[in-house]
C-alpha cells in the first residue's frame, strides 16, 4: 500500500491472513485418527478436501471401521478444531507489528471471517491482538459466504467508510475477487494453502504481500 493515508479503515480475514490456522483444516482427518490411535493412509487430505464435515465423518467411520455414530465423530472433530484455536493457532509472521502500526496511524479495523466467532476471539486474545479490532463479523451472522459481498458491506457500514477507502485483507482468491468486484481496495496476503491461485491473486489484488508487515515497508 503505497499511501496508507488514502485508506481510512481495514477489514481483515482471519484464517490464512491473521492466523496460521489453515493446517488444522488440511490435516484434520489425520489429527482425528491419531487421537484414536489409528494411522491415516496416504492421501487422506485429498479425499476429505471436497467433503462436508458430515460426509468426511461418514467416510472415516466406514474406511477406518470407527465404532461411533457420525454425529459423535463430527463433535469430536470439532473439539480438535476448537482446541487448536483456543490453545495453538499462532499469528502469521508480521501480523502483530502491522496491527500495531495501523493502530498508531488511527486506522479503524474490523474482522470478517467464515469461522466461529468465539474461537476467533479466543485465538486473537491469546495472541494479544483482539484489542485492535472494533467488531467481528462472521459469515454465519450476516447470512452469506464470501462469494457474496454482504459481509464486507456490513463491515464498511459499521466503519462508516466507502469501499474505495477501505482495505480488505484476504488470502484466498474467491474472497479477494468478491471484495474487488464490490469496489474495495484488496490486499492479498500469501498463504501456502492458496499456492495454486498465486498468479490469479496477484492479478486481482491491488496489493499483494508475502508477509503482512511488507505493508509497513511499502509505506516507508
Amino acid at each position: 500500500m503505497s499511501d496508507i493515508t488514502e485508506v481510512q479503515a481495514c477489514i481483515f480475514d482471519v484464517d490464512g491472513t491473521l492466523l496460521d490456522s489453515m493446517p488444522v483444516w488440511d490435516d484434520i482427518g489425520e489429527r482425528y485418527l491419531t487421537s484414536l490411535g489409528i494411522s491415516a493412509r496416504e492421501g487422506l487430505h485429498d479425499v476429505l478436501n471436497t467433503m462436508s464435515l458430515e460426509q468426511g465423518a461418514a467416510y472415516l467411520k466406514e474406511e477406518y471401521q470407527i465404532d461411533k455414530p457420525i454425529p459423535q465423530i463430527v463433535k469430536e472433530v470439532l473439539k480438535i478444531v476448537s482446541d487448536f484455536y483456543r490453545f495453538e493457532a499462532p499469528l502469521k509472521s508480521g501480523v502483530k507489528e502491522t496491527l500495531e502500526w495501523l493502530s498508531e496511524k488511527k486506522i479503524k479495523m474490523v474482522i470478517a471471517t467464515s469461522s466461529n466467532k468465539e474461537l476467533v476471539e479466543a485465538a486473537l486474545e491469546r495472541n494479544g491482538v483482539l484489542q485492535y479490532f472494533e467488531q467481528i463479523y462472521t459469515c454465519t451472522e450476516v447470512g452469506a459466504g464470501k462469494d457474496e459481498p454482504k459481509i464486507y458491506r456490513e463491515a464498511a457500514e459499521f466503519l462508516q467508510t466507502k469501499p474505495e477507502n477501505t482495505a480488505v485483507f484476504e488470502d484466498t482468491i474467491h474472497a479477494a475477487e468478491t471484495a474487488k468486484e464490490a469496489g474495495f481496495v484488496v490486499v492479498g496476503v500469501y498463504d501456502a494453502s492458496n499456492e495454486e491461485n498465486l498468479s490469479r491473486m496477484k492479478e486481482v489484488c491491488d496489493y499483494y504481500y508475502e508477509r503482512m508487515d511488507e505493508v509497513i515497508q511499502a509505506d516507508n
